[in-house]
């Protein structure tokens, strides 16, 4: 088929997919509707249509990183294990894990997602109605809840991370991280007010127990797509992080970024913050709390602890390009701006602490 003028064939291939969509038994004829889709990370993302069938492809991006192509192999294998849960995500329609078929990249079809992202752009009803954002709001941890309930064994991926001594690991595995930045030239090194505190709380009130789980990894308001006509969300986005580990470091994930009262944290969740009327954190978690199987095996009073954990590890995490940016690698206003997130973070850590 003519390659769409929109789409680089050093990316997505036409030729190469027509040739694997049917071998794989998949609807055949020409694509339609081709158009590429703007997503909240660097990976490529095509929707079209082909046989009466809509398609979202999903690649890495144009410079493939070392690890890009088993990302994408994970993705694909949880997205496959999902279906048949009332887990809202997309679902995979088929998967090419072979690097050769498109020029050195995995990648996976899957259904489209009829929503928004509340973070770009918030339409109506949902833009004049309080009462419905504040169910967003809700939606959002019981979506949550649906991934926690799901039991990872019997959905086949009782090898797919490493649990054990998951929890015991995440300080010195976050400390060395951070630790790390130092090797780059121009870092004068971390100047966090708070950290040995919040890494010597996390230290000495980690949970005794703990039930292991699917793991998104990065949950918060920018990885949903809502739907148009009510507060449910369509469907949780972006699996990059995806493992087997503590189900509840999600929760504490959507705790930790959660747009609170002031002005910086309700902008960064864009049209939804700004508009307002979110519920607090606590009914949040007590959304979470009302599907059972979420929260059998696991100490849903420690939450805290895992908001503390987030903050701790996302702001090492964004501290990482400030530190970049220090070497001359990454924008400087980028690194100034995730540099304030990351004080913010440890502040929000210590308020957690003293609650």
């Amino acid at each position: 088929m003519p390659q769409p003028a929109s789409i680089d064939p050093a990316l997505v291939d036409f030729d190469a997919l027509t040739a694997w969509m049917d071998r794989e038994g998949l609807p055949g004829g020409p694509f339609e509707d081709v158009a590429p889709l703007a997503g909240g990370t660097q990976n490529v993302l095509v929707r079209f249509r082909r046989g009466g069938v809509d398609y979202v492809l999903r690649r890495g991006p144009r410079h493939l990183r070392t690890r890009t192509n088993d990302v994408l192999r994970r993705e694909a294998r949880v997205l496959a294990a999902l279906d048949g849960t009332d887990v809202p995500a997309p679902r995979i329609i088929a998967a090419c894990p072979d690097e050769e078929v498109m020029h050195g990249a995995v990648f996976y079809l899957m259904t489209p997602i009829n929503g928004f992202n509340a973070t770009v752009t918030l339409p109506e009803p949902h833009a004049s109605d309080p009462v419905l954002r504040r169910s967003m709001g809700l939606h959002a941890a019981t979506a949550l809840s649906a991934l926690g309930a799901v039991d990872h064994e019997a959905a086949g991926l009782a090898d797919f991370g490493k649990p054990e001594g998951f929890l015991e690991r995440q300080v010195g595995r976050w400390t060395s991280e951070l630790e790390s930045y130092n090797a780059l030239e121009g870092y004068p090194g971390p100047d966090i007010p708070g950290l040995d505190k919040v890494a010597g709380w996390l230290e000495d009130n980690r949970p005794a127990t703990w039930r292991p789980g699917v793991m998104h990894g990065d949950y918060h308001l920018a990885n949903l797509m809502y739907s148009f006509d009510g507060p449910q969300v369509a469907a949780i986005v972006d699996w990059e992080m995806c493992t087997i580990g503590d189900p509840l470091l999600d929760l504490g994930w959507l705790l930790a970024t959660w747009p609170g009262e002031d002005a910086e944290s309700s902008m960064l969740a864009g049209p939804l913050g700004t508009a307002g009327n979110l519920p607090p954190a606590g009914d949040l978690v007590r959304a979470y709390a009302e599907r059972p199987e979420a929260v059998a095996g696991r100490d849903l009073s420690a939450i805290d602890w895992y908001a503390v954990l987030a903050c701790f590890k996302l702001g090492i995490v964004l501290e990482g390009t400030h530190a970049r940016a220090c070497a001359g690698k990454a924008p400087k206003e980028t690194g100034d701006l995730l540099h304030t997130i990351t004080l913010g973070l440890f502040q929000r850590a210590l308020a957690f602490i003293a609650a």
